[in-house]
């Protein structure tokens, strides 16, 4: 695990000024710096900057941490379950599970038992692939909403599933 301290998102985020990280060094901008070489903003342009300055890196820093984490090492695994081919049954088995899932879906969107916001929330999560959070963020409601809506939704598909 890396420390956090270490992060350029870090190093930007506690520094006074917006931090540039270079292999061959370190260059911090100013709030004095920033408007001597540009005498037509002002300390506001300097925060909006700064803000934006964060947000990239903290970006950033989420992309690496979700990217960090899936690295797996491999050796020693040649012989394990996970790196093998399903076999043409357990394939066919899960396609079969994968139309019936489809299906009573469809029939659950169709049968009117889903509020209109579950419906909309329902489709984006399930057919668009979207995340909880990126809905919430879409609809502007807290997450916590967006996944009990969706925990309903699931649980009025798997009584259609399993009719």
């Amino acid at each position: 695990m890396r420390n956090y301290k270490d992060s350029d998102y870090a190093l930007n985020r506690y520094s006074q000024g917006i931090v540039y990280k270079f292999s061959d060094g370190i260059v911090e901008i100013t709030l004095e710096d920033y408007l001597r070489d540009n005498p037509d903003k002002t300390e506001e342009d300097f925060a909006k900057l700064k803000a934006l300055s964060d947000e990239i890196y903290y970006q950033q820093d989420r992309q690496e941490y979700r990217v960090s984490h899936l690295d797996v090492s491999i050796s020693g695994m040649e012989d394990t379950l996970v790196a093998s081919v399903p076999s043409v049954d357990a394939e066919l088995i899960q396609k079969a599970e994968e139309k019936k899932a489809l299906e009573a879906a469809i029939r659950l969107l169709a049968s009117g038992k889903l509020t209109d916001v579950q419906k909309r929330r329902f489709h984006l999560h399930f057919f668009q692939g979207l995340s909880t959070r990126q809905i919430a963020k879409l609809e502007g409601v807290h997450q916590r909403a967006v996944w009990d809506s969706l925990i309903w939704a699931e649980k009025k598909l798997k009584k259609i599933y399993e009719e």
